[in-house]
């Protein structure tokens, strides 16, 4: 089967600035690829370019089986998308908003109607239906923009930073609905800055920076290469971080750190489970009490700071090509 979302150096310029430099993707059917990235690495601008909503200058992609560049209005038709921002008309009723992307689409007023009451129900919308969307709390307002992307039950989602500004429980409400549509049988192509979205839903990872992808594969594969796994121990007494910084350098390979504040002292090591045993029973024969001590795995915030020696910000402003702001409310010619 071929890949649902195919993409082979692209590139994009915007005057002096190469926004995408060479990218190549390819996210088999069914299947989630998380595109992390630090501000302006070029998320955004690939997005709108496997979207159709920019042209690349270079390479070629894919999307559902059409190419975006030649057959546009396919892969419209084929693809929801869903951005930064809930596109929702706060002026109109949760069922309204739904029908009127429906419409858009081509679908007809009877067709329309019925799949909005499916979708809202689907997204815990149902008793809130008939209200107006400026009511709607950000996790409702999301919800109801992740249904608009579905009207016409697309084989490809993108989404551009799906759960920016939502609070944990919505978060998590939202990662629920995804898993689902994947479930189903959707692919997804997902941008995020939330590191941990990423670690949880995405399949595959692809890290850019400048334009460039610098790195991909599984989530466990992309943590190997940002170093060791450490202990961190927090003694009770802080007279005893001297003793305790000796044995952990003793079982560690590398320098030992220490938070005088917290007393907490981290090393990095290698062994896992029966190293941490063997710190243990140091500290406990030189009678050195501890409040905590655990072995921490390579997070994907260390793949960040490994590969792009800076850390994931929160949100991302536009790319030099600018946000995806239109989402999934489509002109008539989008929906043609």
């Amino acid at each position: 089967m071929p890949d649902a979302i195919y993409a082979e150096g692209l590139v994009k310029h915007f005057g002096d600035v190469r926004a995408v430099d060479g990218v190549d993707l390819a996210v088999p059917s069914g299947s989630v690829l998380g595109l992390l990235g630090p501000n302006g690495a070029g998320k955004t601008t690939v997005v709108r370019m496997l979207t159709t909503l920019l042209k690349p200058d270079a390479g070629h992609a894919r999307v559902a089986g059409f190419d975006v560049a030649k057959n546009p209005n396919d892969v419209r038709r084929n693809i929801g998308l869903s951005g930064q921002f809930a596109a929702v008309d706060d002026y109109l009723t949760g069922r309204e908003n739904l029908q009127m992307v429906g419409q858009l689409y081509q679908l007809s007023r009877r067709d329309a109607k019925a799949r909005a009451g499916v979708l809202l129900e689907r997204f815990d919308l149902g008793d809130a239906a008939d209200r107006t969307a400026k009511t709607y709390s950000g996790g409702m307002r999301r919800r109801l923009d992740l249904a608009a992307a579905l009207i016409v039950q697309p084989t490809v989602m993108v989404m551009d930073e799906p759960t920016t500004g939502l609070d944990p429980r919505n978060r998590q409400a939202l990662w629920d609905v995804i898993q689902e549509l994947v479930k189903g049988g959707t692919t997804l192509l997902l941008t995020t800055q939330y590191l941990e979205e990423a670690d949880h839903l995405a399949h595959d990872i692809c890290v850019v920076n400048n334009g460039l992808v610098i790195a991909r594969g599984t989530a466990d594969q992309l943590k190997a290469r940002s170093g060791h796994e450490r202990v961190e121990v927090v003694v009770h007494e802080r007279e005893d971080i001297v003793t305790a910084s000796t044995v952990l350098r003793t079982h560690g390979h590398g320098e030992v750190t220490v938070e005088e504040h917290t007393r907490k002292l981290t090393v990095p090591v290698t062994g896992g489970a029966r190293l941490l045993a063997d710190i243990i029973r140091s500290l406990d024969e030189l009678d050195i009490t501890i409040d905590d001590i655990g072995l921490r795995r390579p997070t994907l915030d260390d793949v960040f700071i490994a590969l792009t020696g800076h850390v994931a910000e929160a949100a991302e402003p536009a790319d030099a090509g600018g946000s995806v702001q239109t989402k999934n409310l489509p002109t008539k010619e989008m929906a043609k």
